[in-house]
């Protein structure tokens, strides 16, 4: 079955080159092979063209926050991306832009001889930037095509203002999205001799051995570590997936909400950096519940209802995905009421970044942070809400948020980071009593964390790493 066109979008005016060498697909955020409606697209181009079909993909030392964490998972899902595309004879090209004087035009120049180049939608980060600016540069048609929601980002017209207007609209139209993506066999197999002159040096092949030594050698930010909880790469999430599937799942209803239970799919990073997709889990959720006989409905509400209201106010939200001034106008008028409300403790951005409050579940929840990359949802919820209260204004404590997570986060800089951030001061909520500093956004204290969850096991179990 052909990509549906609600999933494509051609982001300049310039034609399919003629007398092209192959069809290029730059994997900027969907770094995999598996359920990619980008890679089958770009496939279905090079089969009607009678050509064969390259895969870009790169990492640079520039990107912001860039730090031997991200680098360091991102590598570690290239060899798992070469093994697969190479066994389906479709070319695979590598560049690890290492240092800031590397060249930083082997995308223009492997576009120099492609009849399209296909790349992957997506509505935050280093995409909303390098898309447009990319249309204006290529001589050759640009597409992008969104891979990563299961109901397509363009089927929503407007902005939805909470998971109550979107839910019915993706319930609608979900069975008929919710279909495996089938990548058609290339007709023409790949050729290395198709590389323009002067790039087959760039390209790299990543072995997991060498990857310390590449991250060191990069000129990036090394005081950040990689994860002691979290390998990247697709592979791993499968794993984590079956894992899942055959320990959590069936639990997830009732213990989803205590972190100490490890009742989630821990599959957030892998959504983020594009190693599995959310079509993929959903279906196998799905099989799998079907099998077994259960009702999955609460992880898939998450999955798809709330992830793609993310989406969907990432996509309308534009510029100011990271700004107060998109919130609704009951949230900006509560805080403006109660800006000058004397907070009971203040803290600088460095000490949160230390995990140094008085507040133990916040100081683990925090290390969690440091540690694994990342937090469980519950605990974050209760970590946003907390920086708020204990920073002298509301925006410094939305930029400690993204900061944070835009240096140690695995699933930061994605729609749902931003979402949920943003939902501490009162998207997507509705308004409470009204109370200090807070007005009337969703206070959260450490007293209801205690009745609600095991916060010593919790704090024990963050000790311990």
């Amino acid at each position: 079955m052909p990509v549906s066109p609600e999933r494509i979008r051609i982001l300049n005016d310039r034609p399919p080159r003629t007398n092209a060498g192959y069809v290029l697909y730059w994997s900027l955020m969907n770094r995999r092979v598996e359920q990619n409606h980008a890679l089958a697209h770009a496939a279905e181009i090079a089969n009607a063209q009678g050509l064969p079909l390259l895969v870009y993909e790169s990492l640079t030392c520039d990107y912001p926050a860039a730090n031997d964490r991200l680098h360091t998972f991102v590598l570690e899902g290239v060899p798992g991306n070469e093994a697969a595309l190479r066994e389906l004879g479709i070319g695979y090209f590598f560049y690890l832009r290492a240092r800031r004087t590397d060249p930083n035009d082997v995308l223009y120049r492997l576009a120099s001889r492609a009849h399209a180049v296909v790349t992957d939608d997506y509505p935050v980060f280093i995409a909303i930037r390098h898309n447009p600016r990319v249309a204006a540069h290529l001589t050759v048609q640009y597409i992008a095509v969104d891979s990563s929601c299961i109901v397509p980002m363009s089927h929503h017209e407007k902005r939805n203002y909470g998971a109550y207007t979107i839910r019915p609209r993706i319930q609608r139209v979900l069975r008929s999205y919710l279909q495996p993506v089938e990548l058609p066999s290339l007709r023409q197999k790949w050729r290395a001799s198709l590389l323009p002159d002067g790039l087959s040096s760039l390209s790299r092949t990543i072995s997991p051995a060498a990857i310390p030594s590449l991250v060191a050698a990069c000129e990036i930010d090394h005081t950040i570590p990689p994860s002691i909880e979290y390998d990247g790469g697709s592979k791993e999430a499968t794993r984590r997936l079956d894992r899942f599937l055959e320990h959590r799942l069936r639990l997830y209803a009732r213990e989803s909400g205590q972190p100490s239970k490890h009742a989630t799919s821990t599959l957030s990073p892998y959504l983020h950096f594009g190693h599995i997709s959310a079509l993929e889990i959903a279906l196998a959720v799905r099989a799998h519940a079907d099998e077994n006989r259960f009702i999955p409905d609460e992880f898939l509400e998450q999955l798809i209802v709330r992830r793609e209201l993310a989406f969907n106010f990432a996509r309308f939200a534009g510029d100011q995905i990271a700004s107060l001034d998109v919130l609704p106008d009951w949230c900006k008028a509560t805080m403006a009421k109660h800006a000058g409300d004397p907070r009971p403790y203040l803290y600088s951005p460095e000490q949160f970044e230390r995990a140094e409050t008085h507040d133990p579940l916040w100081n683990a929840a925090q290390r969690e942070l440091l540690l694994r990359g990342t937090i469980h949802g519950y605990y974050r919820m209760y970590w946003g809400k907390k920086i708020i209260e204990w920073s002298p204004t509301y925006e410094e404590a939305l930029r400690t948020m993204i900061h944070l997570h835009d240096v140690y986060a695995l699933d930061g800089r994605d729609p749902n980071t931003y979402t949920n951030i943003l939902w501490c001061f009162g998207l997507h909520d509705r308004p409470w009593a009204e109370r200090p500093i807070f007005g009337q956004l969703r206070y959260m204290s450490l007293d209801g964390m205690k009745r609600k969850t095991d916060v010593d096991a919790y704090i024990a179990e963050i000790n311990a790493l």
